[in-house]
């Protein structure tokens, strides 16, 4: 059988993996790596949480003309890329691999680069948040097809979910440029 089926009997949630990838969340202990569905999601999960902080970080700190509709536009994005951070270790949980929480673990992980406590316009907000948005729809595709070919279905949902809501959020934020 490919398919195992876990049932999480607080929320109801069916969550599915392959022996393969169950395999691919052991560490390699002569790299301590992970490849694969759980490697990437791993990432994925970093990638987000620090874009939901810098996201957070911009909601409270922008100023300007744009303030009012940028600050809701950042609460209402990062809200929703809690929801995503969440999804992501449940999955890496449903996979059996331990979900990365600390930020050491995702600094070493994440492809979305910190954001100083430097002062930014919201011109630069608007620009830095547009460029992580776009590079995490690329990434997604990529890990996207991974998840495909290990058929991964919960991971396979996450990504498409992942690309539409970076894609539509990189639009929002690239509509404030004036």
């Amino acid at each position: 059988m490919k398919y195992t089926a876990q049932k999480d009997t607080t929320s109801g949630t069916v969550h599915t993996f392959n022996k393969a990838s169950a395999k691919g969340a052991q560490k390699d202990t002569d790299k301590n790596v992970q490849t694969g569905t759980v490697g990437e999601l791993k990432k994925t999960l970093a990638d987000e949480y620090f874009l939901q902080l810098k996201t957070q970080n911009f909601h409270w700190n922008v100023e300007g003309p744009l303030f009012f509709s940028l600050h809701k536009l950042f609460e209402k994005q990062y809200e929703e890329i809690a929801k995503f951070v969440d999804r992501s270790a449940e999955i890496l949980r449903a996979l059996k691999s331990p979900a990365p929480g600390s930020f050491q673990a995702f600094k070493k992980l994440s492809d979305v680069e910190e954001c100083t406590d430097e002062k930014l316009s919201a011109t630069k907000m608007i620009d830095i948040l547009t460029a992580d948005h776009t590079t995490l729809v690329q990434l997604y595709k990529s890990r996207l097809e991974t998840a495909e070919q290990e058929e991964e279905t919960s991971a396979v949902t996450l990504y498409e979910d992942l690309i539409s809501f970076h894609e539509k959020a990189a639009w929002m934020i690239r509509s404030h440029h004036s």
